[in-house]
């Protein structure tokens, strides 16, 4: 390997010139670039000879990382790119050529670097194996003689045109499984009683979203008045949220759940009805006034839900085998979810379970339903837990002995 020429630094930098400069920049490049070729063929030869036999390493990687102070990780670049462009050995001492050779030339010259090499390697890697020796060599050296001059986008065009040629089929054409569509949505109510709304959508839903929230949030026309609308554009996209809201639970082919359309509950007691006074809950999650509660009971879109003074809703049960739309509003307002100990799910992921089993006689009413969770359902239907209905009203669970050996009743207290 000839002598590289190493240039000086001058004593006072900040009085150079900007060709001198220039000049001092493109020097240090060149002869970076051949050192890094004449590494390369150091590590070319340990790898020839073998890392374990020389130095008691397992791989020429593992040897130059610890030479070098990298992780394997880093070392690995550099021991590839030294085996393709420079020739090895097998094991029985017969030479493997160098993958590259014309562009091995070209780095030892100094005038391409690390990722024009790693370009050039690339293009090559997708050649087909039938393509005659003459016409890779060809292809190769007339990258590499691009890149000594070129940028990295003309020898990615050169490469392109290249594969064109040599390969004008191309890969045979998959069908591949279509990608499953990112949609991600999360609603969360905050302490101070609003609700927090954050999602991601692919490109295709959330094109779509944004065209329909851009057609109900135009701005209010100028009324009679003169007065305009001064909502902000967050402003005007939240109310027509609401609006595309009211739309799809007035939609009669909305889906359900167990029969009955999605409503929001609004409870309230007799008294409290009666007199415009006092307060309701919304939904379990939130309160209003009980003047307001009265008049979103003209909303069809609300359901008010009337108890009486044990805070017990009316029985609305029919002796049949399903749980009826009534039924089931009923079970969501008395359990407010999953009915078993400690559970949190909600009650549209609840089923309706029989206490006494309808095959067994047990009749379909309020008395005889619980709201349970998919697991918990099976848990009752297999395991050793019991649920029945207390005195009041309101189911209780008993505990396997081998829980709690007296087999006191729980009840869930976090709905």
């Amino acid at each position: 390997m000839s002598e590289t020429f190493v240039p000086e630094l001058p004593q006072e930098l900040w009085r150079a010139g900007k060709l001198e400069l220039a000049h001092g920049v493109q020097q240090f490049l060149q002869v970076m670039r051949v050192a890094s070729a004449g590494l390369g063929q150091y590590l070319a030869e340990v790898e020839a000879r073998g890392a374990k036999d020389l130095y008691g390493y397992g791989t020429t990687v593992a040897w130059f990382a610890d030479v070098a102070g990298l992780s394997q990780g880093e070392a690995r670049p550099y021991v590839n790119r030294a085996i393709d462009l420079n020739p090895t050995r097998a094991l029985d001492g017969s030479e493997i050529p160098a993958f590259a050779p014309a562009t091995a030339v070209a780095a030892a010259e100094g005038v391409i670097g690390e990722e024009r090499i790693k370009q050039i390697v690339e293009i090559l890697r997708k050649i087909p194996a039938g393509v005659s020796v003459e016409d890779r060599e060809h292809a190769e050296t007339t990258l590499a003689d691009l890149a000594r001059k070129a940028g990295p986008q003309q020898v990615s065009d050169l490469g392109d045109q290249l594969l064109g040629w040599l390969d004008p089929d191309g890969k045979e054409p998959k069908d591949p499984e279509p990608a499953q569509p990112r949609r991600e949505l999360t609603l969360e109510r905050r302490k101070d009683g609003f609700w927090k709304l954050n999602g991601l959508l692919d490109d295709e839903l959330g094109a779509r979203t944004a065209a329909v929230l851009e057609a109900y949030a135009k701005p209010r026309p100028v009324d009679e008045f003169g007065q305009a609308d001064l909502r902000t554009k967050a402003e005007r996209q939240g109310d027509a949220w609401a609006e595309l809201l009211d739309l799809a639970i007035a939609c009669p082919d909305q889906p359900g759940t167990s029969g009955y359309r999605t409503l929001i509950h609004v409870t309230i007691g007799l008294e409290e009805l009666m007199s415009g006074l006092g307060t309701a809950c919304v939904d379990f999650v939130g309160k209003m006034t009980a003047r307001e509660a009265r008049t979103a009971a003209c909303d069809c879109l609300m359901l008010p839900v009337v108890m009486n003074a044990a805070g017990e809703p009316l029985d609305v049960g029919r002796l049949r085998r399903f749980v009826t739309p009534g039924q089931r509003r009923a079970l969501n307002i008395r359990d407010g979810g999953c009915a078993f100990p400690g559970c949190h799910r909600k009650p549209k992921n609840c089923h309706a379970h029989h206490i006494h089993h309808w095959v067994d006689g047990g009749p379909t009413d309020l008395r005889n339903l619980v709201l349970l969770c998919g697991f918990h359902h099976r848990l009752i239907h297999h395991g050793d837990w019991q649920v029945r209905m207390a005195p009041d009203g309101l189911p209780e669970f008993v505990p396997p002995q081998y829980l709690d050996p007296l087999r006191r009743p729980r009840r869930n207290c976090t709905v």
